[in-house]
């Protein structure tokens, strides 16, 4: 077999092997970056990538080697959930760098984090001015958690004692690239008749709708492939 053939297929099966992995591990891997999925993310990519262009990696020894290390990262987390105190020797403590207004130079110091990058953080939490932070900590993942003071936190509907209604149920997309989705319908005793029936209510040609999506206040939302907007911002 030619090289770039087997580079070819070698890269298709390094993918394929590396998204079956991330899927055993679950999506905390990518949404939560703790130190230690950031080491374990880092594992696996490395492993994949030799395994793409090194030809002279054994597929057969790398199979062992990945499906080994994918164990060995399932396990642990598994130990995590069940320990407090393997999840904090793994993923650590937040972090105090605020408290009571006032900047902890020493917790700072030890994670070497300046006060530029919190400056930057900050503002990430619409925070323009410390002096507006009652806390603020460093959580294992790297996010900054903040507490604002009473006086600069947004009200709430509690704080005015207004009556809200409660949510009835999450919103349901329809219409997805033009596609109804069928399996959304059947789950909340929907037809497609009725979807169709809304559509002509409204005088819409089904075929330009792009996405639909019934609210939580059955408000039905509709986006068409033709906004007929004159200047679209996205429009090169």
């Amino acid at each position: 077999m030619p090289e770039h053939v087997e580079v070819v297929i070698r890269s298709i099966l390094a993918f394929s092997i590396l998204l079956i992995g991330t899927r055993i591990l679950g999506k905390q891997t990518i949404s939560q970056m703790t130190l230690f999925d950031f080491i374990a993310g880092i594992s696996l990519g490395a492993m994949t990538a030799n395994l793409a262009f090194n030809l002279t990696i054994d597929i057969h020894h790398f199979l062992i080697s990945f499906f080994v290390f994918i164990l060995i990262l399932f396990v642990t987390a598994y130990i995590s959930m069940k320990s407090r105190r393997a999840r904090k020797f793994l993923a650590g403590d937040p972090t105090v760098i605020i408290q009571e207004g006032k900047i902890l130079e020493e917790n700072m110091r030890k994670m070497r984090y300046t006060l530029d990058y919190l400056n930057q953080q900050l503002r990430e939490k619409d925070v323009f001015e410390i002096e507006e932070v009652s806390y603020a900590m460093v959580e294992p993942n790297g996010t900054l958690t903040v507490l604002k003071k009473p006086p600069f936190r947004n009200v709430t509907s509690k704080d005015l004692h207004l009556q809200t209604k409660t949510e009835q149920s999450l919103a349901i997309e329809l219409i997805m690239d033009g596609k109804i989705i069928t399996k959304n319908l059947e789950e909340h005793d929907l037809s497609v008749e009725w979807l169709e029936g809304e559509v002509r209510k409204r005088n819409i040609k089904r075929e330009n709708v792009f996405y639909a999506v019934l609210s939580s206040n059955g408000h039905l939302y509709f986006d068409f492939y033709n906004d007929r907007i004159p200047s679209p911002v996205d429009k090169e």
